[in-house]
């Protein structure tokens, strides 16, 4: 939470396209560095979900929502296309298929995600990274560099 108890957040309809998928990972990127939220992973989530949104949640002419919330020390990452009937299947990728590893990345570098059913014919992915400072540095101070 900001200073003042809002929540931050933001959401954008981006295109179910390949293109849309990109520019949803370059806008979440964005918006953390303003918020000054770790962006490395949750770009990488971004990515992936939106991916599969534009690949597997595609229905011609409709596009899918991004949305970013940070409540306390959690980022939520919510992905709603509108191919309810399509669930997503996590799966262990096999060392010949050139696709099918988005869940898979996601299962490991989020802290939690799932599936919400919306109203028909919506669902929404969502992962949620937990926000921890990064541990300090411990130095020893003397300066020594060894024999």
């Amino acid at each position: 939470m900001r200073p003042d108890g809002q929540v931050r957040h933001v959401s954008m309809l981006l295109s179910s396209t390949a293109r849309g998928a990109r520019i949803a990972r370059l806008l979440a990127v964005d918006a953390l560095r303003s918020w000054e939220v770790p962006y490395e992973t949750a770009g990488q989530v971004v990515a992936e979900l939106a991916a599969n949104a534009a690949t597997h949640g595609r229905v011609p002419g409709r596009s899918f929502r991004l949305t970013l919330y940070v409540v306390g020390t959690t980022l939520r990452i919510e992905v709603t296309d509108t191919r309810g009937d399509r669930r997503p299947v996590l799966r262990e990728p096999d060392g010949v298929e050139e696709s099918g590893r988005g869940l898979f990345l996601v299962d490991a570098l989020a802290d939690r995600w799932g599936l919400a059913e919306g109203r028909h014919p919506r669902k929404t992915v969502w992962a949620e990274i937990d926000l921890t400072p990064a541990p300090e540095r411990e130095t020893s101070g003397s300066g020594d560099v060894g024999d």
